[in-house]
């Protein structure tokens, strides 16, 4: 009665969390461009697109996404053999579980007639598909031990769905061994389905049991006086009432070997009644599974191959704008977290100079995801969402190497171009909100009390703090003159604000901080003309990209208030809260 008022309620919330979970896909705003859409439009817009896949020729496409990239799982093999590996005994060994023995008396039953759980090759297999469970989550675990940071972060969600699978799949190892050496569960599938009024028949059938099935008896010495005729007699009885539908035990290849390690303690489990308390710990946590898969990572199992169907299915150049939207929603559902998208990207070094997890892929879906579904984040989360997404190059490497087939990009970008407009550009936008004497005023108030902090094994700078590298500029101007940027601006001193020339005369003067907010240094295309035209051969780029650097370290430093209370002008606003935002 227990177990039965537990599975609908964990049924309950598995179908209510689905439906809440596949409607956020519709709803959730990511980017300025989802304002223009509400979640009834974009219902229509994947109903629409999903009319020419199916009655089109990219139903083919379709079904090869389906064979190859959910069902083998091609995409994780062509990066990773042992993460596949990992993958695929979990997901299968899992499926299996759930399929024959979870859900056995529905469908192996009426796939294979006469089928009881206690036969071969069902033991067999049982075992065998617990095992690929454990195995696969072995290696899931040795991979996020052995790559660690800046590779991989664990989180809760990443240990909770470990834990959780080898609890289940080590309970019901734990409770099938429990089974094999309980006398109680022999006397009770005795009593139910071999009932036997003679004493001695009852006797010889236990004898024969503890001898071939391994079960432990409180007083194995009442059937040991006659054994070769006590065990033959059991042998007869157990061929007329327990053959056919209980084989031996030894085929349950992990299973009966922890029988065997539990039999010196089995009076003690027996009496205690383990094989009951363990039954309440596996369906148990297998119901909280249940309960808990549409709101943890295992809803990934279901927003993942919707997700590589909808890749497969929908033309990334033509695709509706509305599905666009709702694709990125998605994503955040697909993610599995692996972590393939850190291991490849272009700019993942950079989280060696400035530790900010945001700067990693995986981490900055993860950070999107909160943004957008927690309700609110701090300032300081949200500054540190944009710097993440303002350090990304668009090498598109990300995208390609995302084994669950999430157009990353278009999610930085869309998320980015979000942030902007709550008040969280990137630098080279916030730079050009104050001028470069405010950006040197402020620079030179809090240096003292806010050092920048260098990783003090990285080698020190050696371009602007040595004045031999530009004390040879003899202010020709040439550099100013071949620079595209200040050739592209209609309005050279309000847009350059400090030419490059300009630039190497106030670090021969020493006013260093009055070129860190030059929209000259943040608007550099580096294309080394200035440098390669320059008579005197100074490093005129090279001393450009050093300030933009140096700047952006003493920028982020910067504190939201003075020491008196003042607030900064030059950080970005306040949001207060981002519920409901467009991200």
């Amino acid at each position: 009665m227990f177990f039965d008022v537990v599975l609908k309620l964990s049924l309950g919330i598995f179908l209510l969390g689905t439906f809440l979970q596949v409607r956020r896909w519709f709803r959730v705003r990511i980017g300025p461009d989802a304002a223009a859409f509400s979640g009834w439009q974009r219902v229509g817009a994947a109903l629409r697109g999903m009319v020419p896949v199916v009655f089109g020729r990219r139903v083919f496409s379709l079904l090869r996404a389906l064979i190859f990239d959910v069902l083998l799982q091609t995409r994780t093999l062509r990066r990773d053999v042992r993460r596949w590996i990992a993958h695929i005994l979990v997901f299968y060994g899992f499926l299996l579980l759930l399929v024959m023995h979870a859900l056995d008396r529905t469908v192996t039953a009426s796939l294979f007639p006469g089928y009881e759980p206690t036969l071969n090759p069902f033991l067999w297999l049982r075992n065998l598909f617990g095992f690929m469970v454990l195995v696969g989550v072995g290696l899931a675990a040795y991979r996020r031990i052995r790559l660690g940071r800046p590779a991989l972060f664990t989180r809760p969600s990443d240990r909770t769905a470990l834990v959780l699978l080898a609890v289940i799949v080590l309970s019901g190892f734990l409770l099938e061994a429990a089974k094999i050496v309980s006398w109680p569960v022999f006397h009770e599938m005795a009593d139910e389905y071999a009932p036997m009024a003679d004493e001695e028949e009852v006797r010889s059938l236990q004898a024969y049991w503890a001898a071939h099935f391994g079960v432990v008896f409180p007083d194995p010495e009442a059937f040991s006086a006659d054994a070769e005729k006590t065990l033959e007699q059991g042998g007869e009885v157990h061929e007329s009432s327990c053959a056919s539908c209980h084989d031996r035990p030894v085929s349950a290849f992990l299973s009966f070997p922890l029988s065997r390690l539990l039999a010196p303690v089995a009076p003690f489990l027996n009496r205690a009644r383990a094989d009951r308390w363990l039954l309440f710990v596996h369906y148990l946590s297998c119901l909280i599974a249940l309960a808990l898969l549409p709101f943890t990572k295992f809803f990934h199992l279901a927003a993942t191959p919707v997700g590589l169907l909808s890749r497969a299915a929908l033309n990334p150049v033509t695709v509706l704008p509305a599905n666009r939207v709702t694709r990125r929603a998605l994503a955040l559902d697909a993610c599995t977290h692996c972590g393939d998208c850190t291991l490849h990207c272009s700019v993942a070094p950079v989280y060696r100079r400035i530790p900010n997890p945001d700067i990693l892929p995986s981490e900055k879906l993860y950070s999107i995801r909160e943004m957008v579904r927690g309700g609110s984040l701090a300032p300081g989360s949200m500054r540190a969402l944009a710097e993440g997404g303002s350090i990304c190059t668009r090498c598109y490497r990300c995208t390609t190497i995302c084994p669950s087939g999430i157009y990353l990009q278009d999610l930085w970008i869309a998320s980015s171009a979000g942030l902007a407009l709550k008040g969280f550009p990137e630098p080279r936008v916030r730079v050009k909100q104050a001028s470069t004497a405010e950006w040197a005023e402020r620079i030179r108030y809090h240096t003292d009390a806010f050092p920048v902090h260098r990783n003090p094994s990285l080698p020190p700078r050696a371009l602007s703090d040595r004045s031999e590298t530009f004390e040879a500029c003899i202010q020709c101007q040439t550099c100013t003159n071949m620079c595209p940027v200040v050739a592209w601006s209609p309005d050279p001193p309000g847009d350059v604000a400090i030419t490059p020339q300009q630039i190497m005369n106030l670090l021969r003067i020493g006013l260093k901080e009055l070129t860190l907010g030059s929209p000259m240094v943040w608007d550099c295309v580096t294309c080394y003309l200035c440098q390669e035209h320059c008579p005197e051969g100074i490093p005129v780029t090279d001393i450009l990209y050093e300030l933009r650097n140096l700047a952006y370290e003493k920028f982020r430093d910067l504190p939201e208030e003075d020491p008196d209370g003042t607030e900064n002008p030059l950080l970005p606003g306040r949001p207060g809260s981002a519920k409901g935002a467009v991200v």
